[in-house]
């Protein structure tokens, strides 16, 4: 009879297994592939592996003018191709010396904001996919085409607008435009409540993401990290209050953030912020000042040889534009500091110990868009 002790857990050993996590996979939210080595359920490496989307967009504002540029950036993140445009024409600003109309900038800030919204419902509604929880998604997606109707009565497009310009914007808004966006934030108000009671405090929406891809605020300002992904870890860093662009200033509004770093709050810091973008929205509203949208601005925009940098806070974090010019029609060089790209790469380390079931949330929870990715 044989008597001897069972192995414990320790002295296990099981086979690892490779498994491709995309590029095909509908939660990667675009061509993405992780390459995932597991144990039994357990990662113990992962590696992000893009270039599937890659489309040289830095390399083509070599070659296009600056006002051509605007349009390649609604193709970054094409879910904020608002904030995309912003971000290139501050840059483009600086490197002239020009500064938009105070009517122009409160209607960019009206603009990012809206987006800002645009941009958080698709997550909260793609999440809960994810999760398994298809309701809140129809939910998301109705709030959302309200926004996107508004966006289309200013600039006729409804994903990439190429509204914002160099010294301003392109369409001045109406009355009408007022009305429905006043309208809109009426009705918007307790749909959060619903986000809330739908999904947020879901008891197994909360099982599947509190405690999972924990980040803490080290590791999350180590690997670069930015927008709700930081705030989540505790770190209360906003370009609209860190470096104020559009007259941010001007607005009430709170930094949201919170400690504990994991999948949940990442998540409902999305949440909250959209409540804070209303707020913002409706001082914009009711301080919308007069005059002119747009500075005098050469048709052909050649700037003086320099170097500038602007950012701004995107939806999924600080969102940068680096410009030099060498007097030519075309910028010498463009770079964007793409904040999806910067949250992407802590996903090799957050991913290991984790159970290959959490990878989706934890991957979800990150909110990246491949297009600014994988440039």
């Amino acid at each position: 009879m044989n008597t001897a002790p069972a192995p414990s857990r320790s002295e296990l050993k099981t086979d690892q297994l490779f498994v491709n996590l995309g590029p095909q996979h509908p939660s990667t939210h675009g061509v993405l592939r992780v390459g995932l080595t597991i144990e039994g359920e357990i990662i113990v490496k992962a590696e992000p592996d893009i270039g599937y989307l890659h489309r040289g967009i830095e390399k083509l504002c070599e070659t296009r003018s600056y006002g051509q540029c605007i349009v390649l950036s609604d193709r970054l993140d094409y879910c904020s191709a608002m904030t995309n445009n912003l971000a290139f024409c501050l840059a483009a600003e600086k490197l002239l010396g020009v500064h938009a109309p105070q009517r122009a900038d409160a209607l960019r800030v009206a603009m990012c904001e809206l987006q800002r919204i645009a941009s958080h419902l698709i997550l909260l509604g793609t999440y809960g996919i994810d999760i398994g929880a298809f309701t809140p998604f129809l939910y998301a997606f109705r709030e959302r085409e309200m926004v996107m109707d508004l966006f289309e009565m200013v600039s006729g497009a409804r994903l990439t607008y190429n509204y914002i310009r160099i010294g301003g914007v392109r369409a001045d808004v109406d009355a009408q435009w007022v009305a429905r966006t006043r309208e809109f934030l009426e009705y918007f108000k307790p749909r959060l409540d619903e986000y809330d009671t739908l999904l947020s405090y879901n008891p197994i929406f909360i099982d599947r993401t509190r405690g999972v891809g924990v980040i803490s605020a080290e590791k999350a300002a180590d690997y670069g990290l930015s927008g709700p992904n930081l705030r989540a870890s505790g770190p209360a860093y906003d370009a609209r209050r860190a470096e104020p662009h559009c007259g941010y200033e001007k607005y009430p509004f709170d930094v949201i953030t919170a400690e504990s770093g994991d999948c949940w709050d990442r998540y409902h810091c999305r949440v909250r912020e959209m409540r804070q973008s209303v707020r913002i929205l409706e001082a914009v509203l009711d301080g919308l000042p007069g005059g002119e949208i747009l500075a005098k601005v050469p048709k052909i925009v050649k700037p003086a040889p320099g170097e500038s940098y602007a950012h701004v806070e995107g939806a999924r974090g600080d969102l940068g534009v680096y410009l030099v010019s060498d007097g030519g029609p075309n910028p010498f060089r463009a770079h964007v500091r793409a904040p999806s790209f910067l949250n992407l790469s802590i996903l090799q380390e957050i991913f290991l110990g984790q159970r290959m079931a959490d990878a989706i949330a934890i991957l979800g929870s990150l909110d990246i868009v491949l297009g600014e990715v994988d440039r």
